[in-house]
Order: C-alpha cells, then structure tokens, then sequence
C-alpha cells in the first residue's frame, strides 16, 4: 500500500526549503500533520507488517502517528525518495509553476521530468522506484506493507505497472492512499487516490 504524505510547509520565495542530499525537505504543514493523523485513524485496522518512509521528513512525519498507534518501527528507504529536480530543488519547482515558466509548461507537455535542467530522468526513477519495492516485496512475501512515499513517485510507479503514459497518474492527493499488489512476480493496481478518510476541508 502506498501512501502520499501530507501537505507540506508552503515555499516562500528567497527562503529555500533545506536540503537532505541535494533535494528539498519541506515539513509537514499544519494541514498536513491533521491529514497524517486522519490517515491513521484509517489505517489502524489493517494488517500492517511493516511500514517504510523515505529519508525526507515529510514523510516520515506522516507515518509518525500511525507507527504509534499500531506499535511498529518505521523502516527507511531512500530510494523511494522525490525524484530529484536540478536546479530547481528547494521549492523553486512551485514557484516556477505558479509563474508558468516555460520549461514547467514544456515538462507537463512532454513528460519527462529532465526538462528542468539537472533534473533526474523518468527512467532513472522508476528504476530506483521499482527496485526498491521490488525489494521490499520480496522482504514481506504475502503481506501488507505501507510505505509512505512522494506523489511523484506514486505517479512513476503505478505508470510502470500500467504501462501508461508517464505522467498518467499524477496528482493524488495528500495523504491519498494507493494499492498495488504483486502475485508471482507481477504488478497489479487495486487502488489509486483514495482520500476518503480525508474531512472536505483537508483535500489538497
């Protein structure tokens, strides 16, 4: 099961987001640490067997309230980190977005995250993405595992197993929780931005 993490702090222009290797790690907002704890209020019932966050904050702060209430450790695992955007790290990519910059427009256009200059290829993150999953799957054989993850990397993943366009699946939600199961060495998709337990005014 994949869960994004919750809203994070919002950019302010002249105050980059700090770094943990070489790419933005923004904390949670308020909004967003209220999604993580409705997240688990949800989540509390399943039948975890692990549970995994990346090395970035955000989602590891999301995971938090849920690993208390289910008594489980939370496993690391930095390859299911963002995928990396060059120059524009640190909270430039909302920025530029929100000013329309053309390489933005021409990223969406053509898909493929290396239209920002220094920026990590689509095929470079999924791998990282897959391996890392590939991984854990074998880890956890037959179990429920969470790992709360980055909505590109929701994004990249489920595009693999779907075989779709690369940004097809882009933009779940805050704390949305997608599903993908593995049977004899195969990815299927069972869930994809189910935001349910989320109250109308935390959707983002």
């Amino acid at each position: 099961m994949l869960l994004r993490h919750g809203a994070s702090a919002p950019f302010v222009a002249g105050q980059p987001f700090p770094l943990i290797d070489g790419q933005g790690d923004p904390p949670l907002s308020e909004a967003g640490q209220l999604q993580a704890d409705e997240s688990a209020v949800r989540l509390a019932g399943e039948p975890f067997s692990a549970l995994y966050a990346t090395s970035m904050q955000r989602t590891q702060q999301t995971v938090a309230p849920l690993a208390e209430r289910v008594g489980l450790s939370v496993s690391i695992e930095p390859r299911l980190r963002e995928v990396h955007l060059g120059e524009w790290e640190g909270g430039l990519l909302r920025q530029h977005a929100a000013a329309g910059h053309p390489l933005y427009e021409r990223m969406h256009a053509e898909e493929r995250w290396d239209a920002i200059p220094g920026a990590e290829t689509n095929a470079a993150f999924a791998g990282r993405c897959m391996t890392a999953l590939e991984e854990i799957a074998d880890r956890h054989p037959d179990d429920l595992v969470l790992c709360t993850v980055h909505g590109g990397v929701i994004g990249v993943v489920l595009a693999q197993i779907a075989r779709s366009r690369p940004f097809a699946f882009g933009g779940a939600d805050n704390c949305s929780v997608s599903q993908i199961v593995r049977s004899e060495g195969q990815w299927a998709i069972r869930r994809f931005n189910d935001s349910s337990h989320l109250h109308d005014r935390l959707h983002h």
